[in-house]
């Protein structure tokens, strides 16, 4: 695929996700509306419905014959080659009480295979892109995977989805575990910016079970492209629908893998 192409892309939903973030600034712990979806802590907002549509129109205007699935209206067209798959915001829970951690995440796929993933963090303005075959950038700086070692001297990072509620057992375990052997786990409410920010080095893995395909689109090419590995908890490629990660600095991902396996089920 050109290289220019690939950059076109990268740049359109860079724009959307810088757009939608200036104004997650602004209402960043006080939107209009909160109610629930899933479970009585999986929050949406009308802020989110609306930043989607602003996602939605800008992608559409410039790239109309591609697909669109969003975590707010699902898929909007048929199957098409290329795809984008957006979390208008990721850690609504977050924005809803003013954590200054939260991301708006835009993902591009094409046949399968994701091919652009956008990560903007609106409180710092940091703006994560990556470009597959070309690399992985934090506004505009290339960025690199970790170098360490050994989970001992690792921080990772996981998330408690809304199901943990109805089957809290695995996420006990894993987190358990991995705060024993490691320098700590962090729970930051927000898994794209947990992935970019295995990407750009600040941790070494993440892992977390009932993800959503817009959870993790974007930052699969982000932590590939900075040299990281991302796979399910098999350690076979990552499939968004099975909604299973590991992302890691490539060095851990063996133990991660391991701990996975022994201190709770995959399934």
């Amino acid at each position: 695929m050109p290289r220019e192409a690939l950059q076109q892309y990268a740049v359109v939903a860079a724009r959307a996700a810088q757009q939608v973030g200036a104004r997650l600034v602004r209402f960043a712990g006080r939107p209009n509306t909160v109610s629930t979806k899933r479970s009585a802590i999986d929050l949406v907002t009308d802020i989110d419905r609306s930043s989607e549509q602003t996602i939605h129109r800008i992608l559409r205007r410039a790239f109309p014959d591609f697909g669109f699935l969003g975590e707010e209206r699902g898929e909007r067209y048929q199957p098409r080659p290329y795809r984008w798959i957006v979390d208008p915001i990721d850690g609504t829970n977050n924005f809803v009480h003013g954590v200054p951690l939260f991301g708006v995440s835009i993902g591009l796929e094409h046949r399968g295979t994701m091919v652009i993933g956008v990560i903007y963090d609106p409180m710092r303005r940091e703006l994560f892109v990556g470009i597959k075959g070309h690399g992985a950038f934090l506004n505009g700086k290339r960025i690199h995977a970790s170098k360490t070692r050994t989970l001992a001297h690792s921080l990772v990072s996981t998330g408690f989805s809304s199901n943990f509620l109805k089957n809290p057992r695995p996420y006990w375990q894993w987190f358990r575990e991995f705060q024993r052997r490691s320098h700590g786990v962090r729970r930051i409410g927000t898994t794209v910016l947990s992935l970019a920010w295995v990407a750009a080095g600040r941790l070494e893995g993440f892992y977390e079970r009932d993800l959503w395909p817009w959870d993790m689109a974007a930052g699969i090419v982000l932590v590939q492209e900075a040299g990281g590995m991302v796979t399910n908890f098999q350690g076979k490629p990552p499939i968004l629908i099975d909604g299973r990660l590991i992302a890691s600095n490539r060095h851990i991902h063996r133990e991660m893998l391991r701990l996975i396996r022994s201190a709770g089920t995959t399934r």
